[in-house]
């Protein structure tokens, strides 16, 4: 089977963004490719996280993968800083990037920005240690988003690279692999954008009935339409898509149609949408309360993972430094 690769930085917890933009697809995917699902908690420390919150964000992650249903027999789920080769891989791309073309990249622009007293190296060899993360694996694919092809991109170009200075054709340039209808993009409650942890507009799969209801209640909404079948402002085209994700067929139309004639009352829309996402999210809560508590789980499922990355890793890094000229280690 094809071989994909993904990952995701230990930053809180899964909301609806997460769950129905990426980790929906990765269900479907694993048990149709090999798929090598990680937490990203090296990417984490360019923004200087506390020890107790990297072990806590981490754990949280992967409680939230295993209880939306990602399977550690199918699928190889480990943490990044348990596989110490994608370092040594980081290192040797690292020695083939560019300041210029590094600088350029959107990604370091916009942290940069974000947080301009922490422009540190790290944000800006970004797009070398995602590379790594997927080179390692040989991945031929790689599911993300658009905000992130211009670092896959720089992957495919670090391969190109790679292969061209050592007159090999070692590495596979790895695809960006987009969901398709696998992936929805679910905006926030404030009125624009999508939903995110750092905009403060999401709804976590642990959110309990209480947080959940009053998030969806305070929702931004407008006066109404005075029009019948008028366009939709995007605070108002937000909470249908939610609807579409989480109610039926027909309580969505029930919506749309007093919307178009007029008739709509948010406050009652709200109150079912909100009832919908509670039950949504309670099977998927209790899972997720449930295997925090079992460390045993966690560790197991974190050991297993770590050794089936590292087989593959050793591999790979066995090989690269035979093609450098470096001795293998034993």
């Amino acid at each position: 089977m094809e071989r994909v690769v993904s990952g995701i930085r230990p930053t809180g917890n899964l909301h609806l963004g997460n769950y129905f933009g990426a980790v929906r697809g990765f269900i479907e995917m694993q048990h149709n490719y090999d798929s090598f699902f990680f937490i990203a908690d090296w990417h984490s420390l360019t923004t200087h996280p506390r020890p107790e919150d990297i072990v806590r964000s981490t754990q949280t992650i992967l409680a939230e993968y295993l209880a939306c249903g990602l399977d550690p027999e199918v699928s190889t789920i480990y943490r990044q800083s348990d596989v110490p080769e994608v370092l040594e891989l980081y290192l040797y791309l690292n020695m083939n990037a560019y300041l210029g073309e590094l600088e350029r990249t959107t990604s370091f622009k916009e942290k940069a920005r974000k947080q301009p007293d922490n422009v540190n190296a790290g944000l800006l060899t970004y797009p070398t240690l995602m590379a790594a993360d997927i080179l390692l694996h040989r991945a031929v694919r790689v599911p993300v988003g658009k905000d992130q092809e211009q670092n896959m991109e720089m992957a495919r170009k670090f391969a190109r690279r790679f292969n061209t200075i050592y007159q090999t054709e070692y590495f596979t340039e790895p695809q960006s692999w987009a969901l398709g209808e696998k992936a929805i993009k679910i905006p926030g409650l404030d009125g624009s954008g999508k939903m995110g942890k750092s905009e403060g507009n999401a709804i976590y799969l642990v959110d309990d009935e209480k947080t959940l209801t009053k998030k969806v209640m305070r929702a931004v909404t407008d006066s109404g339409p005075t029009e019948p079948n008028s366009m939709m402002p995007e605070a108002i085209q937000n909470l249908f898509t939610l609807l579409q994700i989480a109610s039926s067929e027909e309580v969505y139309n029930h919506f749309l149609t007093a919307y178009n004639d007029c008739s709509i009352r948010y406050g009652d829309l709200k109150k079912q949408l909100a009832a919908d996402l509670v039950a949504f999210c309670a099977p998927i809560r209790e899972r997720i309360l449930e295997i925090e508590k079992d460390q045993m789980l966690l560790d197991r499922v974190a050991r297993q993972g770590a050794e089936k990355a590292r087989e593959s890793a050793r591999k790979t890094i066995c090989e690269v430094r035979q093609i450098i000229g470096f001795k293998p280690l034993n």
